[in-house]
């Protein structure tokens, strides 16, 4: 039998080494500078931006984007908003960093995977949160600035305290889309009628609700460590309120392409009751990823889908046609 070698004082062997756990590291700092930036630039969620275009919905409704002066003040509250809501994004992302790290996909944002500091993340973040509106009170008007205001205000309640509310989180959330597509009608001065605000709320209400039940279905088990919140709700509660959203979304559109107070039309076609087509089959695309558990990045199902954009497009050139009257 071959003896083994008594181990020599002050060493391990070499299972052991393998064996022992390792303290966990602090994520790496930012090397450089351009490193940073690029961190920041990521936070701010340049995909995300879409949401923004928002801005333009009520002066298309009100078939005044061609006006004079209107595609200046549209793009400075498209770039306003922007600003807004990357301070938003920041500062979440500073204050939810150790609940990023615990999510599969969150854990590579530039907050939690340590490219930005968490002290940076809140100090350019409190700075746009400061800046957006005082250049919005100083270049547009006093109503846009006080909603950018109101929008941040809102924004920082919801990710301290009120995005763990139930219902309420989802409210907020909405509040927040129609808040971008009511900053384009105050920014040049137009009326939002109530069909206008009834389908954009519950357009958004639906991708919401739809959002939060592609969260639950995809971390169902794991869920409360990303968002303590969703160990309250049930998908069959989530998949009700997306789906009565769509449909009072759909009503509300019908109505307005339906309502008998803008006249007759005087084209070759009756382009607004054809664009309700357009819009039915964009809400019953976005519905099979919402159904499938696949809708939780919006942007990223409205962006990779090649059906949903070119049904959108559709929509846009025949709403486009209808506003104009031709």
């Amino acid at each position: 039998m071959t003896e083994t070698a008594p181990l020599a004082k002050g060493t391990r062997p070499a299972l052991l080494e393998h064996c022992t756990p390792r303290r966990p590291t602090s994520p790496p700092r930012p090397r450089t500078l351009a490193t940073l930036l690029q961190g920041l630039l990521r936070t701010a969620r340049p995909r995300q931006w879409v949401k923004n275009v928002l801005v333009v919905a009520a002066p298309a409704a009100a078939g005044r984007l061609l006006a004079p002066h209107a595609l200046a003040q549209l793009v400075l509250a498209f770039a306003l908003f922007t600003a807004c809501a990357a301070a938003v994004y920041l500062i979440n992302d500073a204050r939810d960093v150790e609940a990023d790290r615990a999510h599969p996909a969150k854990r590579h944002r530039p907050v939690a995977a340590g490219q930005v500091p968490v002290p940076v993340a809140y100090a350019v973040g409190g700075a746009l949160a400061v800046l957006a509106p005082l250049l919005a009170a100083w270049l547009t008007s006093p109503p846009v600035a006080a909603l950018l205001a109101a929008y941040i205000g809102m924004q920082l309640a919801y990710c301290t305290v009120l995005k763990h509310v139930l219902v309420v989180d989802l409210a907020i959330v909405t509040t927040g889309f129609m808040m971008r597509a009511a900053a384009g009608g105050l920014a040049l001065g137009i009326p939002l009628s109530r069909w206008f605000l009834i389908t954009t709320g519950f357009g958004a209400l639906f991708m919401v609700a739809a959002k939060r039940y592609s969260e639950a279905v995809q971390m169902a088990g794991t869920a409360g460590a990303t968002r303590a919140l969703l160990t309250e709700y049930t998908t069959g509660y989530l998949r009700f309120v997306w789906q009565l959203a769509a449909g009072v979304a759909v009503l509300g559109y019908c109505l307005w392409a339906l309502e008998d107070g803008n006249g007759p039309h005087t084209g070759l076609l009756p382009w607004r009751q054809l664009s309700v087509v357009a819009f039915v089959l964009a809400i019953l695309r976005y519905a099979v990823f919402a159904d499938r558990g696949t809708a939780g990045e919006p942007e990223d199902v409205v962006l990779r889908d090649r059906a949903l954009a070119l049904i959108a497009l559709t929509w846009l050139a025949i709403y486009g046609l209808a506003v104009a009257k031709w």
